[in-house]
């Protein structure tokens, strides 16, 4: 059985736990407070989870879903993960992160500077753009008419089928949004990001985004 690690337990991460477990994966889930803070979590999940530090959930998961503020992000183990599927549901908030010059003007996105700092991972961007109590809620089943879509972007073909396979299982569609440099089409402020949306439409969505610095053009 596919085991799925979470670094990170917060609202995101707590919700996808929720649904691998609904669908059958094991669970090694992790936060910066230690295994302990986790039982009441842990206590809902049942057996199939389990608590961990983030380096052995990094070694336990098969995939692994990176989840922390994104000020944090130097602090996600490197070499457990090397050569797997690290998920990466990050966006950027100065008032929580700080200023980060090289997103500020830019010259990159929050998942290169995760694969930056996790050389021989597989990063795909997901779970981003949808508020954390709508995993567990609006998930339907394949085929359903109006079904959600949800974004990936990565640059490697096999991992993004494997979030594209992981989207199905919870209950949403995929639209690729292409290598992890356009994963900004689906940062804050931009059309997709947190309303409910069918592929359809979040492809229009990623089309009509704009950069921050045409933003401020008006």
């Amino acid at each position: 059985m596919t085991t799925l690690g979470l670094i990170g337990a917060g609202h995101i991460g707590s919700q996808v736990a929720r649904l691998a477990v609904k669908n059958g994966y094991d669970v090694v889930i992790s936060n910066s407070r230690g295994p302990e803070t986790l039982s009441a979590l842990i206590a809902e999940l049942g057996p199939k989870a389990r608590a961990a530090t983030p380096v052995e959930a990094a070694k336990a998961g098969d995939i692994v879903v990176v989840t922390v503020p994104l000020k944090n992000y130097k602090q996600v183990p490197v070499e457990p993960l090397a050569g797997k599927i690290v998920l990466d549901t990050n966006n950027y908030y100065p008032g929580r992160d700080g200023q980060i010059p090289e997103l500020d003007d830019e010259s990159t996105t929050t998942s290169e500077l995760l694969q930056a700092h996790l050389p021989t991972s597989k990063v795909v961007k997901a779970f981003n753009h949808i508020y954390a109590h709508e995993l567990t809620t609006h998930g339907q089943p394949a085929g359903s008419a109006d079904r959600r879509a949800l974004v990936i972007a990565g640059n490697d073909l096999e991992a993004k089928k494997v979030a594209t396979r992981l989207h199905d299982q919870f209950g949403f569609d995929t639209v690729d949004a292409g290598p992890l440099s356009e994963s900004w089409r689906i940062q804050r402020d931009t059309p997709g990001y947190g309303p409910r949306r069918t592929a359809e439409e979040l492809r229009a969505d990623l089309a009509a985004a704009k950069r921050y610095r045409d933003m401020a053009k008006g």
